[in-house]
């Protein structure tokens, strides 16, 4: 019997005006799988990432969480956007108000969550990342590193079967990136679902179970870390890694 992929992205198309940015997409993410995305920048991969919770509205082809299209009445956009849970590069943290409030905003405002148990739930997620001391303070009171912590725990609190996450540690300092991507291995380990847009490729080769190479919105070539890195069967895709190992970055 053959499982129905948590995630399922089939001949997907996107237009921004009349710029072709996705070109019949189709990728699948199994439940418990680690999917990361790479490649150049406007290959299409943000846009991807964002048609999955139906940030970006794709034009052609389907998206299906659970084997249910994602524009399906039954999930809805709060609700679907309660189950694929999203990360940005930039922390979107709102600056008036404490850690523990940003990170419960959504789940008692929009989901109907009584506060004590989105204020339990949103400890537990603290403590769990180092962070308990912090649930009182303000977004300009922490690092860069703590902060993109803050913004994964607030995606995390709703209990989401998908986590998407874009870049998530472009905007910090190296010394930062570090401790955010330990969190991310210790999902893993837990057997979160995750489509990761990532130009830390040392990062996708020990996480992802299987790495994507985007390309002039197509994905040109999907494998193993181990295979798409060390073998790469498209002459793009060669090209690409050459100049991510000739910058340190591999």
């Amino acid at each position: 019997m053959t499982m129905t992929p948590r995630i399922e992205i089939d001949g997907v198309t996107k237009y921004f005006g009349t710029k072709l940015v996705l070109d019949r997409v189709s990728l699948s993410v199994a439940r418990h799988e680690v999917v990361c995305l790479i490649g150049a920048s406007g290959s299409g991969k943000s846009t991807l990432l964002r048609c999955v919770n139906r940030l970006v509205e794709h034009d052609y082809g389907t998206i299906r969480l659970d084997g249910v299209p994602v524009d399906d009445p039954l999930f809805g956009k709060t609700g679907l956007q309660k189950r694929a849970g999203i990360v940005f590069q930039a922390y979107n943290l709102f600056p008036h108000m404490t850690v523990l409030d940003n990170i419960t905003l959504a789940p008692r405002k929009v989901h109907g969550v009584p506060r004590a148990e989105a204020e339990a739930r949103a400890r537990e997620i603290l403590t769990r990342f180092g962070m308990g001391e912090f649930a009182a303070s303000y977004p300009e009171q922490l690092s860069g590193g703590q902060q993109q912590r803050v913004a994964i725990a607030r995606a995390l609190v709703s209990r989401p079967d998908v986590l998407l996450l874009d870049e998530i540690t472009a905007a910090l300092d190296p010394e930062l990136v570090g401790e955010v991507l330990r969190i991310i291995r210790g999902l893993k380990d837990d057997g979160m679902t995750m489509m990761i847009v990532t130009h830390e490729m040392g990062f996708a080769r020990d996480v992802a179970d299987r790495v994507a190479f985007l390309d002039g919105g197509c994905v040109l070539e999907e494998d193993t870390p181990a295979r798409l890195f060390g073998a790469p069967r498209e002459a793009r895709t060669l090209q690409f890694l050459r100049r991510i190992v000739e910058s340190g970055r591999l």
